[in-house]
């Protein structure tokens, strides 16, 4: 019998891009509702995992679970505030040894 795979996880680091406004705080961003949908969107997909901002005003994480790298990638890349350059976004993999969240922790 084959091994079982563990899911593959990947990192997601936004950072404010061109078009975030120094000094505005994270919620108050022209645009970032949409970045908030397309969060939740991916939450309902089961690709989110976990995900918010960081509480220094200096961007935020998320947590995807995705088939690939392209895919993670792809997904972020989605996220109409990337597009619209209000963030950056970087993904790495991440392979996640150890959790207090799952139910069988």
């Amino acid at each position: 019998m084959p091994e079982e795979q563990p899911p593959l996880y990947f990192a997601v680091f936004h950072q404010p891009g061109p078009n975030w406004a120094e000094g505005v705080p994270f919620g108050d961003q022209d645009g970032v509702e949409v970045h908030v949908a397309f969060m939740k969107e991916q939450l309902e997909k089961g690709n989110l995992v976990l995900g918010g901002p960081f509480l220094d005003n200096s961007g935020g994480m998320m947590v995807l679970r995705a088939a690939s790298l392209e895919a993670a990638r792809t997904i972020a890349s989605g996220d109409p505030a990337v597009r619209r350059r209000l963030l950056q976004v970087t993904v790495k993999p991440w392979l996640l040894v150890m959790d207090a969240l799952s139910p069988e922790a």
